[in-house]
């Protein structure tokens, strides 16, 4: 059996439709050997018949189809003849990257119409695709704005009227991202929709977390009113001892305890302690303290069958 050749333009990209056809039909037993051609060679090996039949994989627009045209002679005798891939369907449900597709009558030439009739074949569609890790907001945003480049640049790339949105149901051969999901199925959310109950949520809370943090506040500070009227309750409690003082000993121990009061104040008030007493309440308290020993004093100096004044030997 002689053996045929298929030249294969971009060979190395379509390796995978060759595979599937030699598969289907079993081209291998039927001595079919496939050839990777370039783009600029296909005309010279069609023309010496290097190959005996062409195998495209591109794009349905005028840009391609003139191509192609260009490969053949202007004549009826050399017309170019259009295989059809009668087990498409089949192929198609197999292997899910492929589709089954009907070139229409005259898509090469309109007189005489090449092809003279519809002819079944494959389509491969290209994907542009996104890596699962990307945002969804940022792959739905960008979805719409490639969808409307698309729109303006059509008249000048007529390739791009061929794009269109894909299957974004759940057992597609290639799962859409969630994101350009979102822009086809029309449920994109604005940023309102997205960010509006915190928006509206946040002063809310603030205004709790406020109020937590003042309690908080107060608690914390409950310590240091604490401790400023311990410090002032212990120079109550000294004008009290020094009423009922029956000695001047008394009285000096008193003057030492309200010194030692003073000194632990200042020394607070010099290290901005919070909990210490301010100067002016320190200055009024010890002069009422002074003032209170001075005339006990004279009290218990004064002559007189009421004096109780024991000298301390």
């Amino acid at each position: 059996m002689k053996r045929i050749t298929v030249g294969v333009v971009g060979g190395e990209t379509n390796q995978k439709i060759v595979s599937v056809l030699t598969k289907e039909y079993a081209l291998d037993r039927a001595n079919v050997v496939f050839r990777n051609l370039a783009p600029a060679d296909t005309r010279r090996a069609v023309d010496s018949k290097e190959v005996r039949a062409v195998l495209f994989v591109m794009p349905m627009t005028e840009k391609y189809l003139s191509l192609v045209r260009g490969l053949f002679s202007q004549n009826a005798k050399t017309s170019p003849v259009l295989i059809p891939i009668d087990a498409a369907g089949a192929i198609a449900e197999k292997e899910r990257a492929y589709e089954s597709f009907d070139i229409p009558k005259g898509t090469l030439r309109g007189s005489p119409p090449i092809p003279p009739d519809d002819v079944t074949t494959l389509k491969v569609s290209f994907y542009l695709v996104a890596r699962k890790s990307l945002d969804t907001e940022l792959v739905a945003n960008f979805t719409q704005a490639f969808t409307s480049a698309r729109r303006d640049l059509s008249s000048e790339l007529p390739i791009l009227a061929q794009v269109k949105a894909p299957d974004t149901d759940p057992g597609a051969y290639l799962p859409v991202h969630p994101g350009a999901a979102e822009f086809y199925n029309g449920t994109q959310q604005s940023f309102l929709d997205k960010w509006s109950n915190a928006i509206f949520l946040t002063p809310m809370a603030l205004g709790a977390l406020a109020s937590i943090l003042a309690a908080a506040w107060k608690f914390l500070r409950s310590g240091e009113l604490k401790t400023k009227e311990a410090a002032l309750d212990s120079l109550y409690v000294l004008g009290q001892r020094i009423r009922k003082a029956e000695t001047e000993s008394e009285l000096l121990e008193i003057e030492d305890q309200i010194d030692e009061v003073l000194r632990a104040q200042r020394a607070r008030a010099g290290t901005n302690d919070e909990s210490a007493l301010d100067t002016a309440t320190l200055n009024v308290a010890a002069h009422r303290l002074e003032n209170l020993i001075h005339d006990r004093k004279a009290a218990l100096a004064a002559p007189g069958p009421e004096s109780r004044l024991k000298r301390s030997s």
